[in-house]
């Protein structure tokens, strides 16, 4: 179903309405000063509307606590705070259908890209939250109250095609050709060489599963910055959720994507969408960066050790909520094409180079060979319901390798 079109409301001053700033509209309660900073884009489909929270949009309501009072939006489905510096305590509620939501606290997005890869323009954020289309927002800050805060709120447009999109890559069969990619480039890498690593084609090997391509989910090219960066070679699957949420639907999917890749590279400035692959709980899977699902495309989804690894994130909240069996067996099959391309023993261990994380220094680290992302970074991701999943992902993809005379 298509979204309607987004409404041009205006902040409500104490004098008059700001034409200015299009992205929020009255205020609910108490008026306040006026919003400055607030941008509004639109681009591919997708709207985006930035709102600066520094100044006198925080009201003080406690001690240590600053809130924005309700405010009412343009219509939104994706929910984020961005910052520099140290992370805040934040949470929010939202505004859908009319009535307010509870209070939810808003996680800190551990996902991106490694320090010195020329990529992380030192803007954090949260986790993404994927709402019911929303008009209105509030915002709370427990602790420290950042000044160069600001609020993103992004709708992305339905396409007629989203609702029936199929995938555009289909299965291949075992040791068939990589897809080609247009976009070839090397990186140098910090990791010394290994014996054993094993880049030449085999006899058999693992197949690579149906995907879906990044047109098929509409990503418009010109919001990267700069040509894909290879990594040498794939160590390790690092299994993430997206923490934004369970309540979508198939013909959701192609524009929840659109808005995550929105806001990895023009809130955050990364160069791409931070994840190679995306699983939603319908079991398919999406491609998600640039540069040839075949190939060992550096991502930005796992701080520290992005440089040998590929980064899969399952669509919603797993901390809570069960993980469906088409999601497990599409990120078996999924890890199983990928590892086995380098004769990596999908339920064992790897000793792979750490560039520096928030959990590990810069050096040597030996890990699971498919690890969830709370095993590398301080953080609950992939969420404890898909977390406790490893262990029989680990042995249904040791064993479909081993099915197709890989190495188990």
């Amino acid at each position: 179903m298509s979204s309607p079109p987004l409404p041009r409301r205006t902040l409500v001053t104490r004098a008059a309405a700001l034409s200015t700033v299009p992205a929020l509209g009255a205020l609910a309660g108490p008026l306040a000063p006026p919003v400055s900073g607030a941008t509004t884009t639109r681009s591919g489909g997708v709207t985006t509307h930035e709102i600066s929270l520094g100044g006198q949009r925080l009201a003080r309501s406690g001690t240590g606590r600053w809130a924005t009072g309700r405010l009412d939006t343009a219509t939104y489905r994706m929910l984020a705070l961005t910052w520099s510096g140290a992370a805040p305590g934040l949470r929010v509620r939202t505004r859908s259908g009319g009535r307010w939501s509870s209070w939810q606290a808003l996680r800190v997005l551990h996902d991106g890209p490694d320090a010195g890869s020329g990529e992380d323009k030192g803007r954090r954020g949260t986790d993404p939250l994927w709402l019911p289309e929303a008009d209105g927002v509030e915002v709370l800050v427990v602790g420290r109250r950042p000044g160069d805060l600001r609020l993103v709120l992004i709708h992305a447009e339905q396409r007629a095609q989203d609702a029936r999109v199929r995938p555009s890559l289909p299965g291949a069969r075992a040791a068939a050709k990589d897809e080609p990619t247009d976009e070839p480039t090397g990186e140098p890498t910090d990791e010394p060489a290994e014996e054993g690593d094993a880049t030449a084609r085999r006899p058999s090997r693992s197949p690579r599963p149906r995907l879906l391509s990044r047109s098929d989910w509409g990503a418009d090219d010109s919001w990267r910055d700069g040509k894909p960066v290879m990594c040498r070679t794939i160590h390790q699957v690092h299994v993430h959720h997206t923490a934004s949420g369970n309540d979508y639907s198939r013909g959701d999917v192609p524009a929840l994507i659109r808005s995550m890749y929105r806001y990895h590279t023009q809130s955050l400035g990364w160069s791409d969408i931070g994840y190679n692959f995306l699983v939603d709980k319908f079991g398919r899977t999406w491609v998600g960066r640039a540069g040839g699902p075949g190939r060992p495309v550096r991502g930005a989804h796992t701080l520290g050790f992005n440089n040998t690894s590929m980064g899969v994130a399952v669509i919603g909240n797993l901390e809570t909520t069960g993980v469906t069996s088409k999601t497990v067996t599409a990120l078996v099959k999924l890890a199983a094409w990928k590892l086995d391309k380098y004769r990596r023993r999908p339920s064992g261990k790897v000793r792979v180079y750490c560039t520096g994380s928030d959990k590990y220094r810069r050096g040597w680290v030996k890990l699971r060979v498919i690890d969830g992302h709370r095993d590398t970074n301080d953080t609950a991701c992939p969420g404890q319901s898909l977390y406790a999943k490893l262990p029989a992902i680990r042995r249904r993809t040791r064993k479909r390798a081993k099915k197709y005379g890989g190495t188990g």
